[in-house]
Parts: C-alpha cells; structure tokens; sequence
C-alpha cells in the first residue's frame, strides 16, 4: 500500500489459443473478456456471477479466494485502516498494537480517501478478485466436472466482503452447519508470508470455530461441518510466469528496438518488516522464486532486479525500496525500466496509485513503465483454475511447507491454525 509515512511522523502530529482449445471458448471472447469496458483501470463495477453449469458426484465445491482487499468507496477508507493496523500478523506494532494502531488509521485516514479518490473512488481489487473467481469457478466446471458445481466465494482480511461474511454466506448456501460439504480456501497470494496468507488463514480459522466449532456446537470437530483445504503457494507455477511473461514482452515491445535490450527489470512487491524476515518467513525466498521463472522464461535477456514497496512504520523493512531504487537509477542516467508487480494478482492502491503515480508519476521519464496487471487475464485465470483442479485431485489438506512453522514463529494461534488445517486430511 501507499503507506510509506514512517511512525514516528505520527507522534509529531499527534498462450491464447491453446487456452480456447481448454474451455472451448473462441480466441475472440477470450479476449474481449480482458477489454470490456467496465474492467477498465480505476473503474469499481462489480462483475455479475457467472452461472455454473456441470455437476458431479463430489460437488458441490465452494472455492474462497482471499485477499488483503481494499475499500470499494472512500467512506470505507477509515474501516479499511483500522482493521489493517489492528492485524499484528502484517503491521506488528507491539503490546501498544491496539492503541497506537487506531491512532495511525484515524491519522491517515483522509490522505488515504485523497489517494482513492485518485484512482477513481476506491480500489478494483474486488471487482477483480469476483470476477476472477467466477472466471476460474466457470472454467474448473469444464476441466473438473466431478467436483462440480464450483462456487465462488471471494473473502477479504480487511475489506468488504470480510472473512465472517463470507463463512455466513457460505452456511446460508447449504455448505457446513450439520450440512457438510467441500471448500477450498485459495489464497490470491502467490507467494507465502505469514502477514498475508497466514492472516487470512488465522481469521478463517477462527470464524470456522467461532461458527462450526467447539464454541457453536460444543464439538472440536462436529458432524456435518464444512471440509477445508488449502492452495497456501503457488509462485511458480507455469500459468502464473507465462501470464507475466507475456506482460512484460508486450511492454518491451513499446521500447524502439535498439534500446530494448537495455531496458532494466524491475520486480517489485510489498515488503515485509525485517523483524519478520529474520524469524525465517518465507516470503523474499519465494518472490525471488517467482522471479527466477519469469526471467528464464525470458531468457535471461535483460538486467532486472528485485525490489520491495510500501514500507509503513519506522522500524527496518526489507529492501531495497522500489521508489528510491527508481530514483538512483534514473540519477545514474538509467531512464528504460519497466516495473512489474510480482507479488499481486490485480490493480489495487499498490499498483495504480503508489507505483503508477507516486514512482512513475514524479519520475517524470518516458522510458520509465509499469507493465499491465494480471487482473482479467485469460492465461492468469486459467492458471488458478488449473491450481484447483490439481488441487483438488491431489487429496492434499495443504502443501507440507505449511505445515511447517517459521523457526521463529512463538504465535500459539498460527500452531493452532496450521494443526487445525493439515488435520482437514482425515476429512477428505
């Protein structure tokens, strides 16, 4: 996020056809489905469902993307912060977390307002992820029909539609409360971090207890509960390089060829505290993975770099940071860089106001270009739903890097969580 004013300032003032082929939908629909009007950047329509259409015997199966999400209006901005920098799991503010982080989010409230007003009156993240879940829930029908009807859910950390809204609505649709059934909980984090993937799955967690557990039935396990499972990672899988691949060649193109091979990569995503870091995340490992792919899928042809945005807090944070790595390139006569947003799925703050405005925008250099988000990509959605029906195949609760906790990791509720999870196995 565009979250960058240190702490401190706070106390101071108080391919294409091959894909057509899959879904049996023409190469031209396809893409006119990533053009529509109402997908355009900055826009905040929310995507009608797409019908479901197939049964099967395993079915029905409800697929829950989730996500940090972001304020659809302004006038949610003020809820939107206060619950981010309430979560110690993505800003650790310490044993003063639930006082001082009221305070930042009353504080930035109306700068943040100012920067979605900017990007149109608020983010496109759910827009996107909605879509993007239906897309994948239409396409897993065809590929997976045995689990079919797939329902997409969509359930963000800090934003509407939240996580216990989600859990009831899924309860409303006849899954779980003495009823059963399948759901899949499929993080839109390609990359693993305990701040992101593991919050999520710390708040589903507790709504499944709150809900269907021991403190709504008096049963640690009841009968005709909902069976969960989950996608945690996937940052190299060969639909998620190919979608970004084919972005950053498309933006290469833009160059005149003669300075094409010179123009320098960078990937960037959010960063992390170092405090997080160094109690072993996984995180840097595996954006850097995800980088790696892109690049041998690119042929190592071009100079790149990784760097991390977003910094909040005066504490140390994971860097290089993305704006000051632009701006000592662009000093050294460097001017020829594309941007690339490596660790997220669709435009959101991040992507249209801090890279886009704040770094590219006062930059001031033609050269200097942000390549495309993945947001309706139809090789991106295809990929997630090649994720679940792996997934889904696979009789797997988790992958077994979930499993395993940060070697520094002291949270009693992320032991929980994860033994709650990978006990799911016995269930599937």
């Amino acid at each position: 996020m565009a979250l960058r004013t240190p702490l401190t300032q706070f106390s101071k003032r108080a391919p294409t056809a091959q894909i057509a082929k899959c879904t049996g939908t023409p190469v031209s629909s396809l893409w006119n489905l990533h053009l529509r009007e109402p997908f355009q950047r900055g826009k905040t329509d929310i995507v009608p469902p797409v019908t479901q259409d197939a049964t099967g015997s395993k079915g029905p199966t409800a697929i829950v993307f989730m996500n940090m999400g972001g304020p659809s209006t302004t006038d949610e901005v003020g809820s939107f912060l206060s619950r981010l920098f309430a979560d110690g799991d993505l800003i650790p503010l310490g044993r003063l977390q639930n006082y001082i982080g009221p305070l930042i989010a009353r504080r930035r409230t109306p700068k943040i307002q100012k920067q979605y007003a900017d990007i149109g009156g608020g983010s496109p993240i759910r827009k996107w992820s909605e879509y993007q879940s239906s897309e994948m829930c239409r396409i897993l029908d065809q590929i997976s029909p045995e689990t079919a009807p797939h329902k997409p859910y969509v359930a963000f950390r800090y934003a509407d539609p939240l996580t216990e809204e989600m859990y009831m609505r899924l309860i409303e649709d006849g899954f779980g409360a003495g009823k059963g059934g399948r759901a899949v909980a499929f993080t839109q984090y390609p990359q693993y971090s305990c701040s992101t993937t593991g919050s999520s799955l710390n708040e589903l967690w507790k709504w499944r207890n709150r809900l269907e557990g021991k403190r709504a039935s008096g049963e640690v396990d009841p009968e005709g509960a909902i069976k969960w499972s989950v996608i945690d990672r996937w940052p190299i899988h060969t639909g998620l390089v190919e979608a970004f691949a084919r972005n950053i060649e498309d933006t290469l193109a833009t160059y005149p060829e003669e300075r094409r091979d010179n123009v320098v990569l960078l990937f960037s995503a959010h960063s992390l505290p170092m405090s997080v870091v160094n109690r072993g995340d996984p995180y840097p490992a595996e954006v850097g993975a995800t980088v790696h792919a892109v690049m041998r899928r690119l042929g190592m042809k071009y100079p790149y770099r990784l760097v991390w945005q977003s910094q909040v807090g005066p504490q140390p944070w994971l860097g290089a940071q993305t704006s000051e790595t632009v701006e000592q390139y662009v000093k050294k006569g460097q001017t020829d860089i594309i941007l690339i947003p490596i660790a997220f799925t669709s435009d959101h703050i991040e992507t249209l106001y801090e890279l886009d405005k704040e770094i590219i925008g006062e930059a001031g250099q033609e050269g200097i270009k942000r390549v495309e988000s993945l947001n309706g990509n139809p090789i991106f959605i295809k990929a997630l739903a090649d994720i679940a029906k792996d997934h889904l195949g696979s009789g797997s609760a988790c992958s077994p890097q979930m499993i395993l906790r940060c070697p520094g990791c002291n949270s009693e509720r992320c032991l929980e969580q994860k033994r709650f999870f990978a006990g799911q196995i016995k269930n599937l």
